[in-house]
């Protein structure tokens, strides 16, 4: 009885050391990966000064000059804060929380004249073109033009009736050079030659109307072309 008694509670603490370890490995914390979103920015104010950006206060790019990108960041997702100061300083010219999806990629665009300088945010669907195609987004960026038509040479509307801080969709366009015009819209008047627009089976471009109607130098009335992937 002696030693049925002690083998039995040799067995039982045994067993109760399995189900213990059992429990602590079932219990172990496995901390999830920090859900990520990409964000991508773009001086497009024509009279404001270089600048630097910041992201929750800490910098993330130096000196952004009119009408220049950064490469797409990666950030966490969540509310993030941006701003943008003037370069080299602690004066902030612009800043925004950004809520930011995981998994989704932003572009953001300092615009507007630098008295009134304010942001656009969108989304960017980087989903990839079909084979033979290029996707396209115009964004009329211009503070003091007019709504433009975005025509082929002979008149066909690629992006019609557009006014400033108006964004299309990316669009599929056909690989290829064009040449393209920027018209007053619903008129034949042409305000801006843009020739030669190559387009490269499948790549996504965002094309900005930039400048300033009357300007001169950096800041005249021009287009620019991101590639955005």
């Amino acid at each position: 009885m002696f030693a049925i008694k002690y083998l039995s509670m040799f067995l039982m603490l045994v067993l109760g050391i399995t189900v213990f370890t059992g429990c602590s490995d079932d219990e172990e914390i496995v901390t999830p990966p920090v859900a990520k979103s990409k964000v991508l920015v773009t001086h497009a104010s024509p009279d404001a000064p270089g600048v630097d950006l910041l992201v929750d206060n800490a910098v993330a790019g130096t000196n952004l000059t009119f009408p220049n990108s950064t490469a797409y960041a990666t950030l966490n997702s969540g509310t993030r804060n941006v701003k943008v100061n003037v370069t080299g300083t602690s004066t902030t010219a612009l800043q925004a929380n950004l809520n930011l999806a995981a998994d989704k990629n932003y572009s953001v665009f300092a615009v507007n004249n630098v008295a009134s300088i304010e942001a656009v945010v969108l989304e960017d669907n980087l989903t990839a073109p079909a084979s033979g195609k290029a996707h396209v987004r115009f964004i009329h960026l211009s503070p003091n033009a007019p709504a433009v038509d975005i025509t082929l040479t002979d008149g066909t509307v690629v992006f019609g009736d557009y006014i400033f801080k108006e964004a299309s969709a990316f669009t599929p366009l056909n690989a290829a050079t064009y040449n393209l015009q920027v018209r007053l819209a619903g008129t034949s008047t042409v305000v801006l030659e843009l020739p030669n627009i190559a387009l490269t089976a499948g790549k996504i471009y965002t094309v900005f109307a930039k400048g300033l109607v009357g300007g001169d130098g950096t800041q005249a009335l021009g287009a620019q072309i991101i590639v955005n992937k």
